[in-house]
């Protein structure tokens, strides 16, 4: 049984806490080197890296839990290591093998399972693997040198009060361009939504609603999560991207599963016209991704309307509310794993 840290688990909120090891490998000379964990979690680059002057950089972002049971677990690691890996070919970086991938977060979570809070706490070990440009690179192309990396961090849970509707305001920028690299996990899209959620932040929003940046017609995602929409008949609705800028989310992927081989909801899912908002066509709305789940969304504001939800502000729509405690059950172990996504990791 391992002894856990003496960590106030409830107090915790959602940010980073130094833990005892980080994972690092690093790529030179046309081949990723063996890696492995270090006590170090500061990173030294000289100031001619491909990262600081042209952006190579992709992350990634899943958890580590305690389960009913007492196992420690993580949430479909597999696809969090194809969608780094895709993301990384797409801005010409060496991807990091995908079953390298996952072993590296077994690894890094075992030497640190003194922080995986306990079961019933409402927090989990944030586990961050990212991926950057060391190499010198002084004209415009990919650099020769990279560093992997994974840090774990113990965060509470993400809404400390419970679970609550939240405003969202359509966005006058864009987050990604039409066919650019919205559709991959890469620091340079989050950049790009700072500003417009600093803005939103400041007039009393959670966060914004992009539309599509080719036409400003339909409704992509948020800043940090895609969106998800549900009729009144039931039926689960989810934004799709004909210009390919919605990024292909994990915990997206998940719900919709549930939804349609769980539940026994119908799903669609395609590109949906921000007027059908407006026409009343869906009743709940809701955020989804890692940290999360689901983000209830009660109201979508742009400058001439505040739209509403059937669900409203003050109570979580029943469908969202259903797939969030059905998906965060298989996580714990409460409710039964159909599919194998729960990822155990044997810790002596």
């Amino acid at each position: 049984m391992v002894q856990k840290k003496d960590i106030d688990w409830g107090s915790l909120g959602f940010a980073y806490m130094h833990t005892d090891y980080s994972y690092v490998s690093n790529y030179k000379d046309g081949a990723w080197d063996e890696g492995g964990l270090t006590p170090d979690h500061t990173v030294t680059l000289s100031e001619c890296a491909g990262l600081l002057h042209y952006c190579q950089e992709v992350f990634e972002g899943l958890k580590a839990y305690t389960t009913k049971d007492g196992d420690i677990v993580c949430f479909r690691p597999d696809q969090n290591a194809e969608r780094m890996y895709n993301s990384a070919e797409r801005i010409c970086m060496p991807p990091f093998p995908k079953e390298r991938f996952v072993r590296a977060v077994e690894e890094v979570v075992r030497a640190n399972a003194a922080y995986v809070p306990p079961f019933g706490s409402g927090a989990t070990l944030y586990v961050r693997p990212f991926m950057f440009a060391t190499g010198d690179v002084i004209g415009v192309k990919p650099a020769d040198e990279y560093q992997f990396r994974i840090l774990v961090t113990p965060v509470g849970p993400y809404y400390k009060g419970g679970v609550h509707p939240v405003k969202l305001q359509v966005s006058k920028y864009d987050r990604a361009a039409p066919h650019g690299t919205g559709n991959i996990k890469a620091g340079l899209n989050y950049a790009m939504s700072l500003y417009p959620s600093v803005e939103a932040h400041s007039k009393g929003y959670a966060d914004n609603m992009f539309l599509d940046p080719k036409t400003r017609t339909y409704v992509e995602e948020s800043g940090g999560a895609n969106i998800l929409f549900v009729k009144e008949d039931g039926t689960l609705v989810v934004p799709q991207s004909f210009t390919d800028s919605i990024l292909p989310s994990v915990t997206r992927r998940s719900l919709v599963d549930v939804a349609e081989k769980m539940l026994g909801m119908k799903v669609e899912q395609r590109p949906v016209k921000f007027q059908e908002i407006l026409d009343d066509e869906f009743v709940e709305a809701g955020m989804c991704g890692t940290a999360a789940v689901i983000s209830p969304v009660g109201e979508v504001d742009t400058d001439e309307v505040h739209y509403v939800f059937k669900s409203g502000m003050e109570n979580v729509g029943p469908t969202m509310k259903k797939l969030r405690e059905t998906l965060t059950g298989i996580q714990s172990g409460e409710i039964e794993d159909r599919f194998g996504w729960v990822h155990k990791i044997d810790v002596e």
